[in-house]
């Protein structure tokens, strides 16, 4: 069992708990897609996960792919998600992310 986990964290969720629920459900979604592909290097690569104002920000240990990506975006677009396309991708570097292309 894998016990490094990616760090959780929304707005306001001392007012609003439930998107720290989304985010999880969102974070077992994609990681879910990854593993039906055999990909079980995203979940390693991913650093932490965070709800701004609706927009799904992914922050990323390593380069994500683009279908690593597109787990993430499926996940936030789905009915357990936001459902919408808000997504964007950052790569953290000593502690600071680094803004990356969604």
């Amino acid at each position: 069992m894998y016990l490094d986990h990616a760090k959780i964290s929304a707005t306001h969720s001392e007012t609003e708990p439930d998107r720290l629920e989304r985010l999880y459900r969102v974070y077992g979604y994609a990681i879910a897609l990854a593993d039906v592909e055999g990909n079980s290097d995203c979940i390693v690569k991913l650093a932490k996960l965070h709800d701004h104002k609706g927009t799904l920000m992914v922050l990323w240990h390593v380069a994500p792919t683009e279908k690593e990506k597109i787990y993430f975006l499926k996940a936030w677009k789905s009915k357990v998600g936001d459902e919408s396309t808000q997504v964007e991708h950052a790569l953290m570097l000593e502690n600071s992310p680094v803004s990356e292309a969604a």
